[in-house]
């Protein structure tokens, strides 16, 4: 049974501080990819627009309300992003049976469409980016970014 090293505290220091170095670089890259994938659907888009988009579109429906409270954004922002996806043709808006002053919004058969596609690239993309690791390295990532995403 092998013996387990001892990481001495600098070591540790510093693979840390690699580890925030690249996330700032993910979160930048990520933040380019968001406003490529929004000009792809519509020059006019918005980045919050997309965001607010493939919410919609991954939970079937939403309404304003949740969108404020999920994206921390203001209701007048949510008011504005939502007009410019409806006037895109990308969600539609119907009231909640449950509660007629609430709007349902759901994603229209076009969003769904453009919003495959760019998932199928993206997945592509990140594919190709991976394929040097093996499968017990893509799960040791996905562990750290889950872990991450729980703080």
């Amino acid at each position: 049974m092998a013996t387990p090293v001892a990481v001495e505290p600098a070591d540790v220091d510093t693979a840390l501080g690699d580890l925030q170095t690249h996330l700032n670089l993910i979160f930048a890259r990520t933040r380019t990819l968001w406003k490529e994938s929004a000009a792809r659907i519509d020059p006019e888009l918005q980045v919050g627009g997309y965001k607010l988009l493939t919410f919609i579109e991954r939970a079937e429906s939403a309404n304003a309300h949740e969108l404020a409270e999920r994206f921390e954004m203001d209701k007048s922002v949510i008011s504005r992003q939502v007009r410019m996806l409806e006037e895109l043709g990308l969600i539609e808006s119907r009231p909640d049976e449950r509660d007629g002053r609430l709007r349902v919004l759901t994603p229209t058969p076009a969003a769904c469409t453009v919003l495959a596609e760019l998932r199928r690239d993206h997945a592509s993309r990140l594919r190709t980016i991976v394929a040097e690791l093996t499968q017990d390295e893509i799960q040791a990532a996905s562990k750290v970014f889950r872990l991450l995403a729980e703080v």
